[in-house]
């Protein structure tokens, strides 16, 4: 089998199971916050990695948010079977980058990375991510050129594939929706939020301390009873349903 077709049909199997990267993130987390000496860590620098690690995956977010409010129905799915894109975007963030969503990820981890305290740890979840979405990536390129032809190749030749280039932003003609975004994106909040409240129970057994804070019961309580809310909204009614978005 060619290169090109190795790549690609890696890219489809991974595409399948993106959704378990997080996974992988926590296991490779266990040792790195065993390994790492807490005590060392001022009170004044704690603050500030732990405001630079929720600071990350906010912006990860605000990124995913916009990406997905601003989309017609048919692309940037939750499709996990296959390759899905009825339309090409152009416009909006898809006018900056080709994959605003996967920057989303990778900022929203590397935010609970940074969490660890530990920056070697932070260089391994960015390589394992990358070598893990770059045939995600591929793939998704190759069904797009496949499907749109010259009409992707023009565009992709001019977009970045992960870095924004900001000066090329050309404002979406799709109105943002929050309803969209709630809809969508309620299980990818509460998955952070367990992200950072797991690496916090690591930390907080490593030096010995309670190991549930009253402040992590108090936001996981809240996070878990708004993604059923939003999950049984959902599924049970019509409340969050919109024509034209996916």
């Amino acid at each position: 089998m060619a290169l090109i077709q190795t790549f690609e049909k890696e890219g489809n199997l991974l595409f399948k199971y993106r959704g378990q990267f997080p996974i992988i993130l926590f296991l490779i987390a266990i040792p790195f916050v065993n390994a790492t000496d807490y005590f060392t860590i001022t009170e004044a620098n704690e603050k500030i990695y732990t405001l630079i690690s929720f600071a990350l995956s906010f912006l990860g977010f605000l990124i995913r948010f916009y990406t997905i409010g601003t989309t017609p129905k048919g692309t940037s799915g939750r499709n996990t079977k296959q390759q899905v894109a009825d339309v090409l975007n152009s416009t909006g963030i898809y006018s900056m980058l080709r994959h605003p969503l996967y920057l989303g990820n990778y900022l929203i981890w590397i935010g609970i990375a940074s969490y660890v305290f530990s920056f070697l740890f932070i260089i391994i979840i960015s390589l394992v991510f990358w070598l893990y979405y770059e045939r995600i990536m591929f793939a998704e390129e190759r069904f797009l050129e496949n499907k749109f032809g010259d009409e992707y190749l023009n565009w992709s030749n001019k977009i970045p594939a992960f870095i924004p280039r900001i000066s090329n932003f050309t404002p979406s003609n799709i109105p943002f929706s929050f309803i969209t975004v709630l809809r969508r994106e309620y299980s990818g909040v509460l998955a952070c939020v367990l992200g950072f409240c797991f690496v916090e129970v690591l930390k907080n057994n490593k030096m010995g301390q309670e190991l549930f804070s009253d402040k992590m019961v108090y936001v996981l309580g809240i996070t878990l009873v708004l993604s059923f809310v939003l999950r049984t909204l959902k599924r049970k009614t019509k409340l969050l349903t919109e024509e034209n978005r996916s």
